[in-house]
């Protein structure tokens, strides 16, 4: 039987958005559940303790409202909580990771840049692609402290912001990078500005529609995909302020959304 049963989907704000827009671009059917948790944003200056914790909050909350399934919309998330998810919950847990993989697939001049977010950058779970993938091929990592600030004031082409990106990636492009790894899902709202930087020459690497195709595998082989004839639903909460929360992630998606008061958690 099909499961009506709604996809939790969460992130330490806004950038998770990026992985909806391609969960609602591959399973149409299925409705999405969403939490930003604005008032702790962002992630990637906390310690892994905390995203933990959030991220166990968060997501038994979103079990309480009902989800079949949980999404981690951020890879300071995944890399902070996935495993304690995995451990706690009976509902299946979709992380997401930076794409090194099909960086260094991707590229030809042999030099990769990646700019991540302070605690991804000096992860695990980095090391352990960077080990497995990067090969003969130089990835500079680059963490971009500021920045995730900057979208979740849905600012993503300031003249601030625009001086910040460029400090960050031009020293990467001037050493050969032709690939970028966007190693937050936050990132993904920079692409228009990062290619006017980087020029059309240069790939711009996310993960988030290769989170989507393993959500819908992982639902396919349990039982879960919703009825293809489903009217997908969304609700969205934010544990910032919901006027600024709802403007922010309006002008993100392109439409209008109501967003509610995330309980204390």
């Amino acid at each position: 039987m099909p499961s009506p049963a709604p996809v939790g989907l969460f992130d330490s704000g806004v950038g998770g958005l990026s992985v909806l827009r391609e969960i609602r671009a591959a399973l149409p059917s299925e409705s999405v559940y969403y939490v930003a948790d604005s008032a702790h944003a962002p992630w990637g200056d906390k310690p892994p303790s905390f995203v933990r914790e959030r991220g166990l909050k968060i997501a038994h909350f979103l079990v309480a409202e009902g989800v079949k399934a949980i999404v981690i919309g951020s890879n300071t998330g995944t890399a902070g909580s996935a495993e304690a998810l995995r451990s706690d919950l009976d509902v299946p847990v979709v992380g997401i990771e930076p794409g090194i993989k099909p960086a260094v697939n991707a590229t030809r001049s042999r030099v990769v840049g990646a700019i991540v977010p302070a605690a991804v950058g000096g992860s695990d779970r980095l090391a352990s692609l960077l080990d497995r993938f990067s090969g003969d091929v130089e990835v500079i990592v680059q963490p971009v402290p500021g920045v995730v600030e900057h979208i979740e004031a849905a600012d993503l082409d300031g003249p601030e912001l625009r001086r910040m990106v460029e400090g960050y990636v031009r020293p990467m492009l001037d050493a050969g990078a032709d690939t970028i790894v966007l190693g937050s899902t936050h990132y993904v709202f920079l692409k228009p500005l990062l290619a006017e930087i980087a020029g059309d020459h240069v790939a711009l690497i996310e993960t988030g529609a290769a989170v989507a195709r393993r959500l819908a595998q992982v639902l396919e082989e349990r039982g879960l995909r919703a009825d293809a004839a489903a009217k997908a639903r969304e609700r969205y909460w934010t544990s910032g302020d919901v006027v600024t929360s709802s403007r922010v992630i309006s002008k993100l998606l392109g439409r209008a959304v109501e967003v509610e008061e995330l309980p204390e958690l």
